[in-house]
């Protein structure tokens, strides 16, 4: 099957018109694992009509990259934010996860080697996913990620592992610079015959530029294949991590005006910390039937557990967690090509459950449970889609997902032996119909029509405004895509683009406030309508400025324009979601020798964002410029980067009010003037 998509033209030309194209690559034989995979992805991206991105693992090497906030840099349509710790991500794609239990992250289903790491409810509290540790990543936005099983707003990020056939399989990689960063990675790999199998050993440490900010994670990744015969293969991923991190807090606007290096003296007399440990397994079968189908079967365990003292007001309130979650997912799909159809046909499955209780704590001193927690969830996604080529230049994509779930909430009172139990089923069938224009080999225009579909997660339940046994509604809506990708040759000049314009009606979308009784913990309510509306536009050039070609300017630059609100709403009528900003730009202007040589500026420019549902207080926009310079071959390279070069203060993300007052303590500052190098050498 795979053999039958790389025949698509757009695709393969496509793939020599991304931004991370032009840059010095490992040669590989084209009979590679990875190099097969890459066409797969492209394939797959020009067969769908919305917006997908591709994110390759090589560029990510030549710049600091430390959270999926600087993985997701280039990656229009998404807003990601960093601050409170070394590896968390405030992430929003599409205007998702725009309210106060941001934690969870819901919104975008994440998995790895098409495996889920989004739990079962939806949620990806906690979730560990190193960009360094992929191979590339695939940015499926909105209903777009249709063929992971997705219907949520963001949609989905699929993070695909190396292999020891897919690059060099030994690897030194180390970096550090400011305020700490000491961060090193050690890989081994060998191919014998049909077994493959590659480790990686991380280590990093970061002192933070604010108070109370450390962190230290230890990390190791394997996988092992088997290539049982021409037409079957297996693999297993294993992998283990363990983050002890210590939270900062918020801050009020007149701290972070004076200074924003501060941690919150909640946390530090509190001690917040954020430590996981988490261990996942995983196996992912693949069996090519024929040149025309092919099956493909996986099945994943993780258990992650979570210590994490968060509110600290004594002697009237204080919250720590200490649970233990377990993630079982599995899925199933089949492929098969009849004619001028690509039929797509799938399963997933999953189930989750959250054990272990909140605890009311003395900082160094005694923890006594107050809440026993037994929550869990498990949700099965079916999927059918095709992709027929019903004339030379055009292509008819669609079909829908059904989702049923189940989600529980079990929280006793140990003091009243009081249990609230809110529980419920969810289920839907959710459609979908595209169209695809190809208008050159290398261009095509798309249009999709798409039902959106997203049950609360179990955070979300559990944080219920009415605190009894009723529960949330899911949420419903469509949304409407228009857009345009590809690339055009000018002679010995090169230009690319990706851009996507999307128009949303959301019912019932599920939204949380910080509650001002409990700073720290959320309320969350269905609202009535809003509106999800932007354009996401990546657009790029590569500039011969001789005549041989070997000094270029390749400027790139990524637009997200939003307009996110409520519609006729009794209490906050027509007013603009808060936490992300109307415009976010973020760019580079590149020179490059062909000896691998690079270097240029890079900018930031983010509008201004209202921290409350009412509108009532606003975050100042922002301007941001830096350096970054490095120089490549096959089997080194190193990298230099410079941030915030002005040292401007902002603020990164904060925790969303329904009426924010002045002094409230809701601001996470972002990152200071910040310099970092490192180097890599491949064997």
């Amino acid at each position: 099957m795979a053999a039958a998509l790389t025949t698509i033209p757009w695709a393969a030309a496509h793939a020599q018109s991304t931004p991370t194209a032009v840059l010095p690559s490992v040669e590989v034989s084209a009979e590679r694992e990875g190099d097969q995979s890459r066409k797969q992805v492209e394939a797959e991206r020009a067969v769908t009509p919305g917006a997908v991105s591709v994110v390759e693992g090589e560029a990510l090497r030549l710049r600091n990259v430390t959270s999926l906030t600087d993985m997701l840099r280039y990656t229009p349509g998404v807003w990601a934010a960093s601050g409170s710790t070394g590896d968390s991500t405030f992430l929003s794609v599409r205007g998702s996860n725009l309210d106060a239990t941001n934690y969870d992250g819901n919104g975008v289903k994440l998995l790895m080697d098409g495996l889920p790491v989004t739990s079962a409810d939806g949620s990806n509290h906690n979730r560990d996913v190193d960009p360094l540790s992929m191979r590339r990543a695939i940015v499926a936005r909105g209903a777009n990620a249709l063929t992971y099983g997705a219907s949520t707003l963001g949609g989905a990020i699929n993070f695909i592992s190396p292999t020891a056939r897919d690059g060099a399989p030994w690897e030194v990689m180390v970096n550090g610079g400011s305020h700490g960063q000491r961060q090193g990675r050690f890989t081994v790999g060998a191919v014998a015959g049909a077994f493959d199998a590659l480790v990686t050993a991380e280590a990093k440490r970061l002192d933070g530029f604010r108070d109370h900010q450390r962190q230290e994670r230890q990390a190791v990744y394997a996988n092992g294949g088997l290539q049982i015969n021409d037409a079957l293969s297996t693999r297993f991923y294993v992998s283990s991590i363990d983050n002890d991190q210590q939270l900062p807090g918020a801050l009020t606007r007149a701290q972070f005006n004076a200074n924003p290096r501060a941690a919150e003296a909640a946390a530090v007399a509190g001690n917040y910390r954020l430590n996981v440990q988490s261990t996942r397994i995983a196996n992912r079968t693949v069996w090519d039937i024929d040149a025309d189908s092919s099956l493909v079967a996986g099945i994943s365990f993780e258990e992650q557990k979570l210590y994490h003292p968060i509110v600290y007001s004594p002697p009237f309130f204080s919250l720590l967690i200490n649970t233990t979650l377990r993630n079982l997912g599995s899925t199933v799909r089949y492929e098969r090509r009849v004619g001028n159809h690509d039929f797509l046909a799938g399963l997933n499955y999953g189930r989750t459950s959250v054990r272990g209780g909140n605890f009311s704590y003395v900082t160094g001193g005694s923890e006594t449970i107050n809440t026993g927690v037994d929550n869990s969830a498990d949700n099965a996604e079916w999927f059918l889609v095709d992709r027929w080529k019903f004339a030379p230049l055009w292509t008819a994509v669609y079909g829908a997902q059904i989702v049923s779930g189940n989600r529980e909430i079990r929280n006793t009172n140990l003091a009243t032996s009081t249990l609230r139990n809110p529980q419920s089923d969810y289920n839907s069938v959710n459609p979908r119909v595209g169209l695809i224009r190809e208008l050159t080999p290398t261009s095509q225009l798309f249009a999709n029509l798409s039902r959106l579909y997203e049950a609360p997660t179990l955070y979300e339940l559990d944080d219920d405004v009415r605190g009894n046994n009723a529960t949330l509604n899911a949420m419903r809506g469509a949304v409407l895509e228009v857009g345009t990708r590809g690339s055009h040759n000018i002679e010995r000049h090169r230009i690319h683009w990706d851009t996507a314009l999307y128009y949303g009606r959301l019912n019932g979308e599920i939204l949380s406030r910080d509650d001002p009784k409990a700073p720290g913990t959320s309320l969350s309510t269905n609202v009535g309508k809003t509106i999800h509306a932007g354009i996401e536009a990546l657009v790029g050039a590569s500039v011969a400025v001789d005549g041989a070609g070997h000094h270029r300017i390749e400027p790139l630059v990524n637009l997200t324009l939003n307009q996110f609100k409520f519609q006729n709403d009794p209490t906050y009528g027509n007013n603009r979601l808060p936490a992300a900003p109307r415009y976010a730009i973020k760019g580079e202007v590149l020179y490059r020798h062909v000896s691998g040589f690079f270097a240029g500026p890079t900018f930031d420019l983010v509008g201004r964002r209202f921290a409350d549902f009412s509108n009532t207080y606003a975050v100042d926009r922002y301007t941001l410029w830096g350096l970054r310079a490095g120089y490549s071959t096959k089997q080194w390279e190193v990298y230099g980067e410079m941030r915030n070069a002005g040292d401007k203060k902002y603020v990164s993300f904060f925790s969303v009010r329904d009426i924010a007052a002045a002094n409230s303590a809701i601001l996470t500052p972002g990152e200071p003037r910040s310099l970092y190098v490192g180097a890599r050498v491949k064997f």
